[in-house]
């Protein structure tokens, strides 16, 4: 059996569902017998070029993370939302109830901790946020939601050992290892 090549890709998030993919301990050597990873922070790949199943965590926040979930969901056979930041835009979605502008002003220039000599940011290398963040069903489909925050590592490794092993997941079987 030829093994399938596993994503995981970081936007707008904290990192905090990656931790929980990393909280599978021992049962991650299960899954590595039964995938190459093909792009993931954790690892220095820097194009995607295809993936069977890609694990998404954080939401959509600027216009290269649109570009490259346009890009991922194209390459990708199986997407999976990963975490609430991914579902439902979660924390970093909070800032949607402020304009963009005092955002990045209160980030820049106003916060507390400036020296009070703070700037805007201005370099064309650096992303460009827009107005708000969307969870990822709002700039493509998805396939499987793991909700959580951060997700449980028993819900992760559930998921991803039933597509790994050509099964349909049953989510109300992720529900049970998520809230007991």
């Amino acid at each position: 059996m030829s093994k399938k090549k596993l994503a995981t890709v970081w936007l707008g998030g904290c990192s905090g569902c990656h931790m929980s993919l990393l909280d599978i301990d021992e049962r991650i050597l299960k899954l590595a017998e039964l995938v190459e990873i093909v792009k993931s922070p954790i690892v220095d790949f820097k194009n995607f070029i295809y993936a069977d199943i890609t694990l998404v965590e954080g939401s959509v926040t600027s216009d290269e993370h649109w570009h490259e979930i346009q890009e991922i969901r194209a390459k990708t056979k199986i997407l999976i939302a990963l975490g609430d930041c991914a579902v439902t835009a979660n924390v970093t979605g909070m800032r949607n109830y402020f304009s963009k502008e005092d955002v990045l002003k209160q980030a820049y220039t106003d916060a507390p901790s400036n020296d009070g000599k703070g700037q805007m940011p201005g370099h064309p290398a650096l992303l460009k946020l827009h107005d708000k963040a969307v969870p990822l069903q709002e700039a493509v489909t998805v396939d499987y939601c793991i909700p959580g925050c951060p997700p449980s590592a028993d819900a992760i490794f559930y998921l991803l050992s039933e597509l790994l092993n050509d099964r349909i997941p049953h989510l109300d079987q992720e529900r049970k290892l998520k809230y007991g």
